[in-house]
């Protein structure tokens, strides 16, 4: 999951975002509401957690004019205003969650993760390919009914891939859905993790280059691997 922290408070920002991040999310973030309407615009994000009182305004106010334009992204409020008044204008305004400072970690990940589920309902709990299982809810991989031990960013770019299977998906993407800002986009941190995964999942292989372009998760692959 790829995620935008808007917090105004520097020291709380670079906390919140390293907690999220050591728990295996690529976090993006933004210190007020114009550069998180730059964010927002150029970034599909699973979700959005905002402060609610920052120096450029009112996130909340900023939601409902999100949602009256039609943009999607689950919205949580993470927040010290606490009153049942500003739990209910936070719904009422667009957001989809509502947790109130101070917080637990864990909670906040249990929380993002559920509004990362619910934005991605159509997509399977298990993704198949030939002998291989991924279920996304429980986060485990099994290749002929072998659990296999994956890192956090391995079991990302192995879901983005599971999730069109036979489909090319360019290098471009999985750094965009797999990584955040801090990640320098021509390094070659997707080709390093790719032959990572290759070794883990074993023979024959699933996970074919598609030259110029990206790789693929297949079980038969229809060019050379390069």
């Amino acid at each position: 999951m790829r995620i935008l922290l808007v917090e105004d408070d520097d020291d709380l920002r670079f906390a919140v975002a390293a907690a999220l991040r050591g728990a295996g999310l690529a976090v993006d973030v933004a210190a007020d509401l114009p550069a998180a309407d730059e964010a927002l615009f150029v970034t599909d994000y699973d979700c959005a957690v905002f402060d609610r009182t920052l120096p450029s305004g009112d996130s909340a106010q900023y939601v409902r004019r999100m949602r009256r334009e039609g943009r999607t992204v689950p919205v949580l409020f993470l927040t010290a205003r606490d009153s049942v008044a500003d739990r209910v204008e936070g719904f009422d305004t667009g957001g989809d969650d509502y947790l109130v400072k101070p917080f637990a970690v864990p909670e906040l990940v249990a929380r993002i993760r559920s509004l990362g589920r619910r934005s991605t309902a159509t997509r399977p709990p298990a993704l198949r390919c030939a002998d291989l299982e991924i279920d996304t809810a429980r986060r485990t991989v099994h290749r002929d009914g072998v659990l296999l031990s994956l890192t956090v960013k391995e079991f990302a770019v192995l879901e983005t891939l599971a999730a069109r299977p036979g489909e090319a998906v360019r290098r471009t993407e999985l750094v965009e859905r797999c990584w955040d800002e801090l990640t320098e986009p021509n390094s070659n941190v997707v080709e390093v993790l790719v032959s990572q995964l290759r070794r883990k999942l074993g023979d024959p292989p699933l996970i074919h280059t598609v030259r110029g372009v990206g790789y693929r998760l297949e079980a038969q692959n229809p060019e050379p691997q390069g």
